[in-house]
């Protein structure tokens, strides 16, 4: 199994999240984050733009079995490319175990309902 993080553009979230349905992705948690990078952002507040070196972005937190791993990477990278600087990145990670707490079934299989 791997867990996937990715940080991608708040304006790119809907299309990741279709493509990752698409995918077969249908559960996944996300939260909105905000970042220091080397590139700047320019920001609209009542009429006034700036820029800022804080960057808004949305983290996605994904968790696959090995075979859906290549489709979820390609659902993220096709639908959340501008082909611009602050397209985001995408970690990966080993996951050792997953257990469903409501039965206690563990490994790649508490990670999809059967139902």
């Amino acid at each position: 199994m791997k867990k996937i993080e990715a940080v991608i553009r708040k304006s790119k979230f809907e299309d990741v999240k279709e493509a990752l349905n698409k995918a077969g992705i249908d559960w996944f948690s996300y939260w909105d984050i905000t970042g220091l990078g080397k590139s700047t952002e320019e920001q609209t507040v009542r009429g006034q733009v700036f820029q800022s070196n804080y960057i808004h972005r949305r983290m996605l937190s994904i968790v696959v079995r090995d075979i859906n791993l290549d489709k979820t990477l390609d659902a993220i990278l096709d639908s959340a490319w501008t082909g611009e600087t602050g397209d985001g990145k995408i970690f990966i990670y080993d996951i050792q175990d997953s257990i469903r707490i409501r039965n206690r079934e563990s490994g790649p299989e508490a990670l999809f309902n059967k139902e």
